[in-house]
């Protein structure tokens, strides 16, 4: 489980998105509608990264029902898992 990665992968559109809508496409004008959106956008990030937490030490402990049950407040019920990328080989000259 890659938790870390899932995390950024999260919080960084959700706060680039709060930023842009901030500074009005940085035309920078802030109304309470833009104030609305960073604490959503803080909320949301409080809540996966809780239930993450929660998903990833209830994995590491082997309780399968409160793993499951974070993966399905989640919206999933299980992790995502991210591949290690394959090997690359350099050819050059007919010799590797």
């Amino acid at each position: 489980m890659s938790l870390y990665p899932s995390v950024l992968r999260t919080a960084v559109p959700l706060l680039a998105g709060w930023i842009l809508t901030v500074t009005g496409a940085l035309g920078i004008e802030t109304d309470s509608t833009a104030v609305t959106g960073g604490i959503t956008a803080a909320i949301t990030l409080a809540y996966y990264v809780l239930l993450r937490l929660a998903e990833h030490g209830a994995a590491h402990i082997g309780w399968e029902p409160g793993r499951l049950l974070a993966g399905l407040l989640l919206g999933w019920a299980r992790p995502p898992q991210y591949p290690a990328p394959a090997a690359v080989t350099i050819q050059r000259d007919g010799v590797e």
